[in-house]
């Protein structure tokens, strides 16, 4: 007779959100005082060993039966000349993914992905020329920042600050919003990592069913709006799920979005040389836009292998902002970094 086995997969830590954990704990009639210690040690202090102070020995072995706390494998490491740092992570199934650490004046703003691959197929975008393969956990998300923390308290002692969030690795975040959204609530808990509502930014590239959730689930957060064009013709070609989600239905929504103190919405702008990138275009978004409290980031266009697109000058891309300045909107260009290692917007891609 052949015995049939059952094989108990272990539930990640890092999938739980605080109130989950307590939870947790209660339904096994354990004290829930651990769950603040276990939060600060794993998320505050970010130690890999197991929290034992002020730990019952019953909690140690329930969360040790019970609970993996390991995190994504860094399979690779690249450093731009900038020293930007793009990781490509292994996860439990051999999938991989990629996200950066971007420094600025000692510290860093990491950009996190939040599926494997991506379904928006947005034409500059490297990510879309691989399809979605499969969204990732909360843990897998978490892990990025965590796994990028140690690297840098073990690589570049003192400049462990990562600073900033940003969903803006491979993925559509609100296409996978219910683990995205489990992150931000352990990224903002007092308990855990204690990151500000301020210091967390999700793009989209106008993913309407998310965008209906985003306000009344993720409040507080700042949101970015994959625009590339006001004209709804160039956007279907840059961002297919356009045609769905109409440019004018997105922003119709996010105008009666009410904004908390610090959050705001910034509208990315993808600069595409002979593209979207002439004086009728820099207008039509200053006129789309004036008298919003928006935010336009600029993005010189970041060539990766098999693109059709090319990157503008540095006096195209000053002379389109000058025209959008007309318009009293608060405008930036950002700076590339981590293009020679392909970490810049735009340019991550994994294959799993």
């Amino acid at each position: 007779m052949v015995c049939a086995t059952s094989i108990f997969m272990k539930r990640s830590f890092y999938n739980l959100n605080y109130d989950e954990l307590v939870t947790s704990l209660q339904e096994e009639g354990l004290g829930t005082s651990a769950a603040s210690l276990l939060y600060n040690w794993h998320y505050k202090k970010k130690q890999s060993s197991p929290c034992t102070h002020n730990i019952s020995k019953a909690t140690q072995k329930f969360l040790s039966d019970n609970f993996d706390f390991s995190l994504p494998e860094i399979d690779e490491v690249h450093i731009s000349d900038d020293r930007t740092v793009k990781f490509l992570f292994k996860l439990h199934d051999s999938s991989k993914v990629e996200s950066v650490l971007i420094p600025f004046h000692n510290k860093y703003s990491i950009c996190l992905s939040s599926q494997v691959g991506c379904a928006m197929k947005c034409s500059f975008c490297f990510t879309g020329t691989q399809g979605l393969k499969r969204n990732l956990e909360t843990s897998e998300i978490l892990g990025q920042f965590l796994a990028a923390w140690r690297w840098l308290a073990e690589n570049r002692p003192g400049e462990e600050r990562i600073l900033n969030i940003v969903f803006m690795g491979q993925g559509e975040p609100l296409h996978n919003f219910d683990a995205v959204k489990r992150a931000c609530e352990i990224f903002l808990s007092k308990n855990g990592a204690s990151i500000g509502t301020q210091k967390i930014t999700i793009s989209t590239s106008g993913y309407l069913p998310g965008l209906k959730r985003w306000e009344e689930e993720i409040p507080g957060v700042n949101l970015a709006l994959s625009l590339h064009s006001p004209f709804e013709e160039k956007r279907n070609e840059l961002i297919p799920v356009n045609k769905k989600y109409s440019l004018p239905e997105v922003l119709k929504h996010i105008d009666s979005i009410t904004l908390q103190k610090k959050q705001f919405i910034t509208y990315e702008y993808l600069l595409i040389k002979d593209f979207n990138d002439s004086v009728e275009d820099a207008r039509a978004v200053g006129e789309l836009l004036k008298g919003k409290e928006a935010y336009i980031n600029i993005i010189p266009f970041n060539p990766f292998p098999g693109s059709k697109y090319k990157r503008p000058s540095d006096n195209e891309v000053l002379s389109f902002k000058s025209i959008i300045d007309e318009y009293k909107i608060p405008t930036l260009v950002r700076i590339t970094k981590g293009d020679d290692v392909l970490a810049a917007c735009g340019q991550l891609n994994t294959k799993s």
